[in-house]
């Protein structure tokens, strides 16, 4: 009886096994095996990926982002600046800033914005692409256009390529890569969104400041604007963000051939020596210049001579009688600027960029309307200083 009741055991056992292994029973039609992918039961299935062959090629746009981006990366260094400060609860206190900077020669010199640095006085540190960590001293500064030239003992080091920043066009792709908020190596992209004359932060003039929409963000300042070859196109300096500590898609390069004008008088005389005019100007168009009863149609008025400036000491003249357009008050009576070394000037934009080819001593011709005779004037170019415009 027993044995009778044993074999039945085995057999009703031994028949659930079979049909359990052999049989996949189904709900409307779905094998109950496939439940087990989303959790039911212990059965699994194979699953079937679909993988690509290789690696997909990259657009010859990225194939150019790309090599841009190791190309300049080696090029580029992060710059920490340790400042003491008082603090009320804890006393005298360091306390660091962060920004950018690009490498110019394999002598170690670096260029990055004058307030990147400025108060730093316990020590500046640039970390390279490779994380490698360099105490660096200031060879000088040129606050007025927020320039810092350092200089840092670091062997093999792989310089960028400047271009020449006096033809851009609106339009134009560009890439900005430096240390945003400390991310190191980051790079972005945008275009020249427009050219145009700006103040920085403290209120100084930076002329024909490149506006791009690429992303720039605190830690950003110092770093290089690049062209679509790699070439440096212009130092990233402030974004214009409402208020808001982060990029609004409206950021200010300084041009790079202001920046070449200024490294060459650092390099040459250990400061920076500007050549200036020593005016005020206003650009004149033909619509201003017919109102005014001007005899040329385009040019700069001088509204005021520095006096002792390079303009006074030649006989130029600024304004006499003071005049509004709109609400801007202006000064006539003074001389038309109309050309300087036979150049045409239109604008004070245009003055800027024939400056910039010139050093503080250098003699120039400008060529000036004065009521209705045209004259041309020998000037010797003095020295910019903040107070001049």
């Amino acid at each position: 009886m027993k044995l009778r009741r044993l074999f039945l055991i085995v057999v009703l056992v031994g028949g659930f096994w079979y049909i359990t292994s052999h049989f996949s029973p189904s709900v409307d039609g779905v094998s109950l095996s496939h439940f087990s992918l989303l959790g039911g039961g212990n059965a699994t299935s194979p699953l079937h990926l679909t993988e690509a062959e290789a690696a997909p090629a990259y657009d010859a746009e990225e194939q150019n982002n790309i090599a841009i981006y190791k190309r300049v990366l080696p090029s580029v260094v992060n710059i920490t600046s340790t400042t003491l400060v008082f603090n009320f609860f804890y006393g005298t206190v360091p306390q660091q800033g962060q920004g950018s900077g690009f490498v110019l020669d394999r002598e170690g010199h670096v260029l990055t914005n004058y307030h990147v640095v400025a108060g730093a006085n316990r020590g500046i540190e640039v970390q390279l692409s490779n994380k490698r960590r360099y105490a660096a001293k200031v060879v000088g500064v040129d606050k007025v256009h927020d320039l810092a030239l350092l200089q840092i003992g670091a062997p093999n080091l792989q310089p960028v390529t400047l271009a020449d920043s006096s033809n851009l066009n609106v339009g134009q792709k560009v890439y900005a890569i430096g240390n945003p908020f400390g991310l190191s190596g980051t790079m972005t992209r945008g275009i020249i969104s427009s050219i145009r004359s700006i103040k920085n932060e403290d209120g100084a003039p930076i002329e024909d400041a490149i506006q791009t929409d690429a992303a720039i963000n605190p830690g950003n300042s110092g770093g290089p604007l690049l062209n679509s070859h790699g070439e440096v196109i212009g130092i990233n300096t402030m974004i214009a963000s409402n208020g808001a500590d982060q990029s609004s898609g409206i950021g200010f390069a300084i041009p790079i051939n202001t920046a070449k004008a200024v490294l060459a008088d650092l390099t040459r005389y250990g400061q920076v020596r500007r050549p200036s005019l020593g005016i005020v100007s206003y650009a004149i168009g033909p619509d201003l210049a017919a109102q005014m009863g001007l005899a040329g149609d385009y040019g700069v008025l001088i509204q005021r001579v520095i006096p002792g400036g390079a303009a006074d000491r030649a006989g130029l003249r600024g304004g006499n009688e003071q005049a509004y357009v709109g609400n801007t008050p202006i000064m006539l009576g003074g001389d038309l600027i109309v050309a300087i070394d036979g150049q045409q000037v239109a604008d004070p934009q245009d003055i800027t960029a024939i400056m910039d080819r010139h050093q503080a001593g250098d003699t120039i011709s400008v060529t000036i309307v004065r009521g209705r005779r045209q004259m041309t004037f020998k000037l010797i170019l003095g020295e910019a200083h903040e107070a001049n415009s």
